[in-house]
């Protein structure tokens, strides 16, 4: 439809026909002297906010001999989440993930093959299974913040890396796994995502120090990861059969799984995605859970009805154990991990490459424009999902705008945390869940304070989160 409509005739105001609309207006300065330095020197997000300011919702950057055009805004945005891949598609940017989560998985196969690993996630997030891993969820969370005292100071941002690792081992790769989380494999996971950095984007394989961190990271988790699946295949319980114990867990499944024409998975692909999902999914909890904890501890009243919520649910379904149907109930907690990841979404940006010429509509009172075939399409997030037409005070740490009466940025594509459309992220529920269990035990059990400022964002990343230490102070609540 979107291709019918850049060819067809349209009319301007005067009258004056033209065959289709004009390309998106393309930022002043020469590509390495005017662009670099102010990118450098303002950091992504202003760079970004200055051109969308200055120009609209759609306009193009010249990088490096590479046009970028970047959507602001649902109705900019609708071709980039809603397009088919045969039209607007991630293999092409996305080479740059290759070193990270390696060889025959993700971008580093044919589409047809990547969608048949996307189904093997799909079939594991579905809602039946995520019940199940809800008492894995509290168990974990239970014995790990047993270890606390009665009161002390920790890094809130190492805490809940470490923890949300642990979780994500114990419901989705096994007992095996979980038991080598802890110190190696949290550690290189951090390293990986440390080595995913913006110039990553353009030079993948530089030889700088946080590549070669990831290189290393990566051949280590490979060795671990094919250790687990050569094991588990010759366990007599690993498939089902035999006398040894069952495993129903995504490691398992991924082993169990087969492509449409009957292949198995291999080895190395099952280490390659187990890698990218614990990659992806560790530190999105891990991040959301330390942003989510720093906007409530500098938010009394947020923090207060967060509080009150817990004590509510409690009563109501009695003892002091989250279950799946108390979590459900969560409203207000809910609110403010959503609102979280508005403010602070996993991703600076997410990423496509126009295959064939489209027409884009900036917004409302903006004229279209028609994306040339060959750009590099940007969504990003940050602007995106804090649009002042759509979000009251979108700087404001406000969750009662997801609330019954306001619903803010409801319907549609006007808050993408999780992406949207053809591609919205698979393990968004289970992100949600590991997150309100956390906070649901931290908010039942402890006072919080904390003593740190708030933090700043590392923009140096490709995945974003706080930077440094986030300290906070604990004291346990006495037991009424």
């Amino acid at each position: 439809m979107l291709s019918k409509i850049a060819t067809r005739e349209r009319t301007r105001t005067t009258g004056t026909k033209f065959s289709r609309p004009p390309p998106p207006p393309l930022a002043r300065g020469a590509p390495l002297v005017g662009v670099l330095p102010s990118l450098l020197a303002n950091g992504p997000v202003e760079f970004i906010r200055h051109h969308y300011e200055k120009m609209g919702s759609v306009f193009t950057v010249s990088l490096l001999q590479q046009k970028v055009t970047f959507l602001v805004g649902s109705e900019a945005s609708s071709h980039f989440y809603k397009g088919l891949d045969s039209e607007i598609s991630q293999d092409e940017v996305s080479q740059f993930t290759i070193p990270t989560f390696g060889p025959g998985v993700a971008f580093d196969v044919d589409y047809a093959t990547r969608h048949e690993q996307f189904r093997f996630f799909g079939d594991i997030m579905k809602p039946a299974k995520l019940r199940t891993y809800v008492d894995l969820m509290v168990a974990e969370v239970e014995g790990y913040f047993a270890r606390w005292g009665q009161s002390g100071t920790v890094n809130m941002k190492q805490e809940f890396e470490q923890l949300v690792t642990l979780i994500a081992s114990r419901c989705l790769l096994g007992e095996e796994v979980r038991d080598k989380m802890f110190d190696e494999v949290s550690t290189l996971l951090r390293e990986l995502n440390d080595g995913m950095r913006l110039v990553t984007i353009l030079f993948p394989r530089l030889p700088i120090p946080a590549h070669r961190r990831r290189d290393r990271a990566r051949a280590r988790l490979g060795e671990i990861f094919s250790d687990i699946v050569r094991s588990r295949r010759g366990s007599s319980g690993g498939g089902g059969g035999g006398g040894g114990a069952r495993h129903d867990d995504m490691l398992q499944c991924l082993i169990d799984a087969r492509y449409k024409d009957g292949r198995a998975t291999t080895e190395t692909e099952v280490a390659g995605m187990l890698v990218a999902a614990l990659f992806a999914g560790q530190h999105t909890s891990s991040s959301t859970s330390t942003w989510a904890g720093a906007r409530l501890l500098t938010n009394p009243d947020h923090l207060r009805a967060a509080v009150e919520e817990q004590a509510r649910l409690l009563r109501r379904h009695g003892g002091d154990r989250v279950d799946h149907a108390a979590l459900a109930a969560m409203d207000t907690l809910q609110r403010c991990v959503k609102e979280t990841l508005r403010l602070h979404p996993p991703a600076l940006m997410l990423l496509r490459h126009a295959r064939r010429s489209f027409v884009v509509r900036g917004g409302s009172g903006e004229r279209e424009y028609e994306v040339p075939e060959g750009h590099t399409v940007a969504s990003p997030l940050l602007l995106h999902n804090a649009l002042p037409r759509v979000y009251r005070d979108p700087g404001e740490f406000d969750p009662g705008r997801f609330g019954a009466g306001r619903e803010e940025g409801a319907g549609g594509l006007a808050y993408t945390a999780f992406g949207g459309g053809r591609h919205a992220c698979v393990g968004e529920a289970f992100a949600y869940m590991q997150i309100k269990v956390i906070w649901s035990h931290l908010l039942r059990n402890f006072e919080l304070q904390l003593v740190s400022p708030f933090p700043e964002t590392d923009w140096t990343v490709v995945m974003p989160g706080p930077k440094g230490k986030v300290m906070v102070t604990y004291n346990r609540r006495k037991l009424t």
